[in-house]
């Protein structure tokens, strides 16, 4: 079953639509969507290991797009939309934090969390909602999403073939240990109050609440 899959999507990764899809989908995933668009970066570079950094910079750009849009909707529409989305991402919970820690080190965090496997969509939304400085958003989410697409694609154009060997070996290895980095990400989300700064600043954000902003 599993091979089967990958097969499949390793096909549909080659089809002439496949840029247009992986740019939807890590624009979804900067605000709203909860699946990461690493795993279609990654079986496009599989399959095509030669255009990898263009399909990361193909990823960046459609997910700097995306952070936009969850940016807006942490700034505009935060009421009647952002929280409800939250909850529905079971990240309401880490998100006053998150905003604490983003009004307190602004770019900073944008740049060292977005490269972890934190969801992207609780920082576009969190900066939003607090206001930052478009102009730094803009800036530190190209470098944070570039960061974080460009090592897929990087390792990809550089040991493609040798990689392409060790999945197509231990594919289930492989899959479990994606679906962990996914998992933990989410882990790390609400460990949010464990990043940076003093241990006053820590349990200030710790007791953040959405009444604090």
């Amino acid at each position: 079953m599993l091979r089967r899959l990958y097969n499949w999507t390793m096909a549909k990764a080659t089809h002439p639509l496949a840029e247009v899809w992986l740019a939807l989908f890590s624009a979804m995933e900067a605000s709203f969507f909860p699946v990461p668009p690493h795993p279609l970066l990654g079986v496009m570079c599989l399959a095509e290991p030669k255009k990898a950094l263009r399909f990361s910079a193909v990823a960046t750009a459609g997910s700097v797009i995306g952070g936009l849009f969850g940016y807006a909707i942490g700034y505009f529409l935060f009421a009647s939309v952002g929280k409800q989305l939250l909850e529905l991402l079971h990240l309401a919970q880490s998100f006053p934090q998150a905003a604490c820690y983003l009004r307190a080190h602004g770019w900073e965090i944008i740049i060292v969390k977005g490269v972890l496997p934190i969801p992207f969509k609780l920082i576009t939304i969190s900066a939003g909602f607090i206001k930052m400085s478009l102009v730094t958003f803009l800036f530190a989410s190209i470098i944070s999403r570039a960061i974080s697409f460009m090592i897929v694609g990087g390792m990809f154009q550089f040991f493609g073939a040798p990689i392409k060997r060790i999945i197509d070996k231990y594919l289930g290895l492989v899959t479990i240990g994606f679906v962990i980095f996914v998992v933990g990400g989410f882990f790390l989300a609400g460990l949010f109050t464990g990043g940076g700064g003093t241990d006053a600043e820590a349990a200030l954000c710790a007791k953040a609440t959405l009444a604090d902003f």
